[in-house]
């Protein structure tokens, strides 16, 4: 049983097992519930602060905070492609909260979010690594890992420190 972000309750039931089993399960652990779900709503209320500091309501602080980070991104972009020997077809952002960085390995298009602003410049540099990575290696599996620890060695303390900077950790049961 989990708590997702909207505060909804999951729960993992084998196949076939009776209905009125599940309700009881439930009906068992309301006060684990009632207390990951606080916990919840501390989380996402923590989240909304730290996202909030970065003001984009309007195009003009949109294109202000794309600028700051252009200037951050594209050198070390430059830098680490030529490291790498990769080279991205494209290097754009997105405000998104749920992802530092996307990169389709199909196209070689990589997209960073402005809200990295809000990050130490190691932890905007592990995201540019990172990204770049991807486009050696798609998926998270060993060889990424290998990658990771060849290009940007720290890259476990600054995922840590980009963790406990907005606070993002979830809890499961």
């Amino acid at each position: 049983m989990r708590v997702v972000k909207n505060g909804d309750i999951h729960v993992s039931v084998p196949y076939g097992m009776p209905h009125e089993r599940v309700k009881e399960f439930i009906e068992k652990n309301k006060a684990w519930i009632e207390t990951a779900r606080a916990k919840n709503d501390a989380l996402q209320s923590r989240r909304f602060k730290f996202f909030s500091q970065l003001p984009l309501e309007t195009k003009e602080q949109e294109c202000d905070a794309i600028g700051r980070l252009d200037a951050k991104v594209r050198p070390l972009v430059q830098r680490y492609s030529g490291l790498m020997k990769v080279k991205p077809s494209h290097v754009g952002y997105r405000a998104t909260v749920s992802r530092w960085g996307m990169c389709d390995a199909r196209t070689r298009d990589i997209y960073f979010s402005v809200y990295l602003l809000l990050l130490p410049d190691w932890c905007i540099e592990h995201v540019v690594v990172h990204e770049l990575a991807h486009l050696l290696e798609p998926n998270h599996g060993p060889g990424f890992y290998a990658i990771m620890n060849r290009f940007y060695p720290q890259w476990k303390e600054a995922r840590a420190e980009m963790r406990r900077v907005t606070k993002m950790e979830t809890e499961q049961v």
